[in-house]
Order: C-alpha cells, then structure tokens, then sequence
C-alpha cells in the first residue's frame, strides 16, 4: 500500500455548498425532465469528431456520483483509436452471435425485435468514442485505509446513468451495449483481474437521417407509489 491512510476516528468536514437554480424546484425539475425526455439510445452514429476534452468533461460528471463508503469502484476505458474499435467490434460480434443464435430463448428475440437489434454492431467502428466502464472489485486509490469495495453495482450504475445523462446535455447520443459476456474487453484492453466490465457505450453524433423506434415512456402513475399506494 503507497501514501498515508487516512485516520478512519477523525473525518474531515467542509461546508455544504448547495447548487441554487434561481428558480423554484418545481420549475428546474421540470425542466431538467423535459431535456432527459428528448434523449433517445440510437444505434446509428456519425464519424463526425468528439473531443477528448469533450469525453473528460462526460467521465469527470460520472465521477461526482455517490458511492458505498466513498471508494468510487469505477473506471472508465476511453477508446478512440481505429486498430482497438475494429478488434472489440470483432470480439462483440462473436459474443453476439453466440446470444441470438444459441443463447437467447424466443421470448428474448421477440423482445429485441421491437426495438431493431441483431448481432451486427457496426457502430463499434463508427462511434468516435467507445467508452467502456469497469467496476473494481477492491479499492487501488493511493490513500485508502482497506481495499474493500461495497455496494459495486449499485455505484458503478448511478455513475453511469450521470455520464449518460451527462452526455446528453452535451448534445451527442450513446447506447448502453452489453454484450455478454463481455470479459473480452478485460483481454483487449488490458485491464487487470480485478476490474470487471460492466458496460459498453458508444458516444458520439448521431448519423444523419437517424431513426429510433417509436417507443413511449411509462406514465409516472406506472412508476411512481407514493407512500402505500
């Protein structure tokens, strides 16, 4: 273990400094729901060029997000060059044969239909980005006082769903791929054992012409319970 652990019976405190949207909260939530309301998952993207400076800005949203005892297990694999999409492309592209055509029962691929998908992924060259999110399975940070990780899942996904969201304030679009399994993208990206692969998602323009299905949200009656319903 490198650098000081710190002192686990003298936590340091600051103060709060709350985010004041000079509206009401009903006003500014509404309004945040109505932007996530245009985001849409697309599959057909544009070559059209993402800065670096632009997916720093996606990952460091990500990184505000909470998570169990503050060990933040996620990392987050840019990639944008060619050689490295192809070969990922190649190796989802087994994974995914092996789903629709021995893995998935009917039931699945009924599912799947409705919205478009087979196990061709053609975006996987195409996206300028690939970012790929890998939960840690022990802390590796310089100053930690153990390397145990909690509550993984559950902070790798609030993590992600902000760099989605994050993303689309942006204006680029981005589609939550998970090929399965996906323990290729440990071997192609040289990742050590104890970073696991958790989610796959292009990041770009989308193509132009672009269609999505034509999907409708749940009411939030079908959503949301107050207190016992």
């Amino acid at each position: 273990m490198t650098g000081t652990p710190m002192n686990p019976g003298t936590p340091r405190f600051v103060a709060h400094a709350p985010y004041g949207t000079g509206t009401s909260p009903e006003t500014a939530s509404r309004r945040f729901y109505e932007i996530l309301d245009r985001r849409r998952t697309v599959r057909t993207f544009s070559n059209r060029p993402v800065s670096r400076e632009t997916i720093e800005n996606l990952v460091l949203a990500a990184g505000t997000a909470p998570s169990g005892a503050n060990k933040q297990p996620w990392r987050f694999v840019a990639v944008q060059d060619a050689a490295v999409k192809k070969e990922i492309r190649a190796a989802a592209e087994a994974e995914e044969r092996e789903f629709y055509y021995r893995r998935a029962n009917e039931q699945w691929l009924r599912d799947l239909a409705a919205v478009g998908t087979d196990e061709h992924k053609p975006f996987l060259e195409v996206a300028p980005w690939l970012v790929v999110v890998f939960k840690l399975m022990k802390d590796d940070a310089p100053r930690r006082l153990s390397d145990q990780v909690y509550y993984v899942n559950e902070s790798v996904g609030i993590a992600v769903g902000m760099f989605i969201a994050a993303a689309h304030m942006a204006g680029l679009v981005t589609l939550t791929h998970t090929p399965s399994p996906m323990k290729f993208l440990s071997s192609v990206l040289q990742r050590p054992d104890y970073e696991r692969p958790f989610l796959l998602i292009p990041v770009g323009y989308p193509a132009e012409g672009c269609t999505v299905p034509d999907l409708q949200r749940k009411p939030l009656e079908q959503i949301m319970v107050v207190d016992r319903g």
